[in-house]
């Protein structure tokens, strides 16, 4: 009976985490909703890009930034460089009579943000990641939502470009996954609360923003401090910013490793938000989003394990075997074959990224059990991994 209790306990607990919870969440949306008030308004609003080593992109992001729709006298941008040794504070420089340079010594990315918010004057501090860009009208639909007074802070909408580049295998995957992930965000916000926000664009009300911890994904820990301080943190799905998928599997795999051990940590730093009796269904929404998920891997793997071992024991092990491998073999497929066009079609694209995604969450619980901090980042423009530069809510 042990084997068998393995399995089913372990698919429940994958059919909960990526089926069951979807709906609920879905149902609860649409049977409790919350509505909150937007309307037009121009806050004073700093912009804080945290970046190192951004020489490829940083001048595209100030380009972009400086031709924003919002009043040049009610934005204020800094850009916090921690330690760029590439050009990118000269860059910068390009841009005085917009832009403020923080040139700071390498400490990473928290202690850049940190520094940046020490600085800011606005009512609203949004933040962005350098390689990103944002549509015209983006941080006056991210502001809106601050007209009701019980917002602290607003999720925008990271969207993929989708030209002008050649994306990983697992691009593909990780835009369907992303596309189904909007979708839960519109209904968090629409009965309460977002889980959190994605690095590339958000917002919150400068009162309640507090120091960034380190070795945490800043945008976990900055966007879910709204919730702690009893605020409401809401989405914003036409607050649209862009960013390109990831050329290299390589590379995503490391930055995915690198996102999921931080954010882990974010968590435990943010434990006090799993309490339901004190945070209500956003704390279930936290742990079956941000800790379920990303344990889904031992689950899996005993399936995995459990299945085979059963093979014995009749024709729907035998079937469940054979079907795990064909997936799992599907996914490996792909991301051997590694930019080939072959490989860049759904039936590998989809398996490889979720290979992909659940490979990276074992390394990183392994990080976390062994108690590895991951504080700085890297630049994939430097051609190493970089921490802040795709969504981060995996």
């Amino acid at each position: 009976m042990i084997l068998p209790g393995l399995l089913y306990g372990s698919l429940a607990l994958i059919l909960y985490t990526y089926l069951l919870f979807p709906l609920i969440l879905l149902g609860r949306a649409f049977v409790r909703p919350r509505p909150f008030e937007q309307r037009d308004t121009e806050p004073f609003v700093t912009l804080i890009i945290a970046a190192h080593n951004e020489a490829s992109s940083i001048g595209d992001k100030l380009d972009n930034t400086v031709g924003l729709d919002y009043p040049a006298d009610r934005l204020e941008v800094i850009v916090a460089s921690d330690g760029s040794d590439d050009g990118t504070n000269e860059i910068v420089d390009r841009y005085a009579d917009r832009v403020r340079l923080l040139a700071l010594p390498r400490n990473g990315k928290a202690s850049a943000m940190n520094a940046a918010i020490e600085q800011a004057s606005g009512e609203v501090i949004v933040f962005s990641d350098a390689n990103s860009t944002y549509a015209e009208d983006a941080i006056r639909a991210l502001v809106r939502p601050f007209a009701d007074p019980r917002v602290g802070g607003v999720a925008g909408n990271q969207r993929y470009r989708t030209s002008g580049h050649q994306p990983s295998n697992g691009a593909g995957g990780e835009q369907a996954y992303w596309s189904f992930d909007r979708l839960l965000k519109v209904a968090e916000s629409r009965a309460g609360n977002a889980i959190s926000a994605t690095g590339a664009i958000y917002a919150i009300r400068r009162s309640l923003v507090g120091a960034v911890p380190e070795g945490v994904t800043d945008d976990f820990a900055v966007s879910s401090s709204v919730i702690a301080q009893g605020y409401r943190l809401v989405f914003a799905p036409d607050a649209v910013a862009y960013e390109s998928p990831a050329a290299s599997g390589g590379a995503e795999f490391g930055r995915k490793v690198r996102v999921i051990t931080r954010g882990l940590r974010g968590v435990l730093v943010r434990r006090e938000l799993l309490n339901p009796f004190r945070y209500g269904f956003y704390a279930v929404q936290l742990f079956s989003h941000k800790v379920l998920r990303r344990l889904m891997v031992i689950p899996l793997l005993l399936v995995a394990a459990t299945t085979g071992l059963l093979w014995s024991r009749g024709a729907t092990y035998r079937f469940a075997a054979i079907a795990q491998l064909v997936f799992y073999a599907l996914g490996a497929t792909g991301i051997a074959l590694e930019g080939s066009q072959m490989a860049r079609r759904r039936i590998l694209a989809a398996p490889a990224y979720f290979v992909m995604v659940n490979a990276a969450c074992l390394v990183a619980i392994w990080n976390l059990l062994r108690g590895r901090r991951i504080d700085r980042w890297d630049s994939p423009r430097t051609s190493r991994t970089e921490e802040g530069g795709a969504p981060t809510d995996t």
